[in-house]
C-alpha cells in the first residue's frame, strides 16, 4: 500500500488505541497487492462505508470553552452516547471521520468501543449452603446496589425492592431480563428466598436494587454503554441511595488501567463514594488473565471459589482469572462463592431456554462464574454499609480483605486475601 494512505495513522498513533490502530491498518491490507486502480476503488468504498465504533476522549480544558457538540461538529460525526464523566462521547466513524478526529487538536484519545460480555462459566447443578451472619441483624436495608447487567426480572424474591430500572439498550420502561444473567446476579446479592421458604437467601435480603440494562439478549454490549450507566449512577446516587455498583462483566485487558475508558469511569464512581465490585473474569487458571475493569488497583476485584462441602476445604475455581494485572498489581482482591450458585431465574430468557437442566423448581436457576462471586461480595459489602453508613469504599475493601479467610495452597494472585467472610467482617466492624 502507498505510504501516504496510512501516514495519518502513524502520525497520530499516540491518539489511537492499539486495538483501533490494528483494525484501521487491517482495512488497507486485503488489496495491497492488487493493481493500483483496483486498490484505489476498494479504498474509496472502504473509506466511506466501513465504520468503527469508537469512544472519543476530549481535552477537558477545551470543553471549558467548547461544548462536546462543537468539537464533534469539527469532524461532522454524530454523538451516540454523551460521556461527560470521562470527557468523551461515542460515535461510529469511517476512515475520513477518524482521520478528522485524530487530527483535531481537542481530541486526546480515540478508543475502539470494544464489546463487553457477561462473565459466565457453565457448571453442573448443585445446591449451595446457608449464611452465617444473621446473628448481627444485618440485612442490607437502606443500601442500594446498582446492577449493571442484562436487566432484571421482577422476581418474587426481589418484590418491592427494584426501585429503579433504566434500559439504554432497548429503551423499555419496565424491568425485564431477556438473557437471565442480570436477574441471577441481582439474586446473588439481594434475593430474600421468599419463593423457596428461605432456602435460597442471599447476603443482603433487604437491600434495594437499581438495575441498568447494558448488555443485550445474548449477554454482550459495548464499553460506551457501561460508561454511560456508571455516569447515570453518579447522577442518581443520592436519589436512590446508591452505595455499590456491581459489574459482573468484562473484556480482555488490552490497555493499562489509567488508559482504559471503563476503568476511568469506575474510578470516578469510587471517588464519589460508590464501592465498585467487579468480577475478575473466567479465563483462569493461567496467570495474568484478569479482565478489565477488574485490573484497576482501587476497585474491589472478586474471584470465584467453591464453597466448603463437608470436610473438604474451599478451593479457587479453575476458571477464575488470576493476576497479576498489568503493571504487576496483585489481583483479585478476594474470592467469594461462585460455583453452582442457586439464585433467581428469569423465565423464558435466553439462558433459561438454552440451559433448561440448570432450572431449580419454578423460580431458581444454577450458574457459575465470577459473575456470581462479585454480587455475593457486593451483598456482604451492603451489610457493612448498613451497619456503618459512613464507611468509604476503601474502608469497606480493606475490611473485607483483612477479614477474609486464606485458602490453603493458593497464592495472592489466585485468591487475594482469601474467601470473603461476612461474620468476621461484621465482627471486626462491631469491635471498631
Amino acid at each position: 500500500m502507498p505510504l501516504s494512505d496510512v501516514q495519518w495513522v502513524r502520525e497520530n498513533s499516540r491518539k489511537l488505541s492499539p486495538s483501533l490502530r490494528k483494525r484501521i491498518l487491517a482495512c488497507y491490507r486485503p488489496m495491497r497487492h492488487a493493481p493500483r486502480f483496483i486498490n484505489k476503488l476498494y479504498l474509496g468504498i472502504m473509506y466511506r462505508w466501513h465504520t468503527f465504533p469508537v469512544i472519543v476522549h476530549l481535552d477537558p480544558q477545551a470543553l471549558s470553552t467548547y461544548s462536546t457538540r462543537e468539537v464533534r461538529d469539527v469532524a461532522g460525526c454524530k454523538i451516540r452516547r454523551n460521556l461527560p464523566l470521562i470527557a468523551a462521547f461515542s460515535t461510529r466513524a469511517n476512515i475520513f471521520l477518524l482521520r478528522a478526529l485524530a487530527e483535531n487538536k481537542h481530541v486526546l484519545r480515540i478508543w475502539y468501543d470494544e464489546e463487553i460480555h457477561a462473565l459466565l462459566d457453565t457448571a453442573t447443578p448443585a445446591v449451595t449452603g446457608g449464611s452465617d451472619w444473621g446473628q448481627f441483624n444485618a440485612t442490607g436495608k437502606g443500601v442500594t446496589i446498582a446492577v449493571l447487567d442484562t436487566g432484571v426480572y421482577n422476581h418474587p424474591d426481589l418484590q418491592g425492592r427494584i426501585i429503579a430500572f433504566w434500559d439504554p439498550v432497548n429503551n423499555k420502561k419496565k424491568p425485564y431480563d431477556d438473557n437471565g444473567h442480570g436477574t441471577h446476579v441481582a439474586g446473588c446479592a439481594a434475593g430474600n428466598g421468599l419463593a423457596s421458604g428461605g432456602l435460597y437467601t442471599s447476603p443482603a435480603p433487604e437491600a434495594d436494587i437499581v438495575c441498568i440494562k447494558v448488555l443485550n439478549k445474548t449477554g454482550s454490549g459495548f464499553l460506551s454503554t457501561v460508561i454511560e450507566a456508571i455516569q447515570w449512577c453518579l447522577q442518581n446516587k443520592e436519589r436512590y441511595r446508591i452505595r455499590i455498583i456491581n459489574l459482573s462483566l468484562g473484556t480482555a485487558a488490552l490497555l493499562p488501567y489509567d488508559d482504559d475508558p471503563v476503568c476511568l469511569a469506575a474510578e470516578k464512581a469510587w471517588e464519589a463514594g460508590i464501592l465498585v465490585c467487579v468480577a475478575a473474569g473466567n479465563s483462569g487458571p493461567e496467570p495474568g488473565t484478569i479482565n478489565s475493569p477488574g485490573i484497576h488497583p482501587r476497585l474491589l476485584t472478586v474471584g470465584a471459589a467453591e464453597k466448603n462441602t463437608g470436610k473438604s476445604s474451599a478451593r479457587v475455581a479453575a476458571f477464575s482469572s488470576r493476576g497479576p494485572a498489568p503493571g504487576g498489581v496483585a489481583k483479585p482482591d478476594v474470592v467469594a462463592p461462585g460455583v453452582n450458585i442457586t439464585a433467581l431465574r428469569s423465565p423464558a430468557s435466553f439462558l433459561d431456554k438454552h440451559q433448561k437442566s440448570f432450572r431449580v423448581g419454578k423460580h431458581y436457576f444454577i450458574l457459575s462464574g465470577t459473575s456470581m462471586a462479585s454480587p455475593v461480595c457486593a451483598g456482604v459489602a451492603a451489610l457493612l454499609m448498613q451497619k456503618n453508613p459512613a464507611l468509604t469504599p476503601q474502608q469497606v475493601k480493606e475490611l473485607l480483605c483483612s477479614t477474609a479467610v486464606p485458602l490453603s495452597g493458593y497464592k495472592e494472585n489466585e485468591q487475594g486475601g482469601g474467601m470473603v467472610k461476612a461474620s468476621r467482617a461484621l465482627y471486626s466492624l462491631q469491635q471498631g
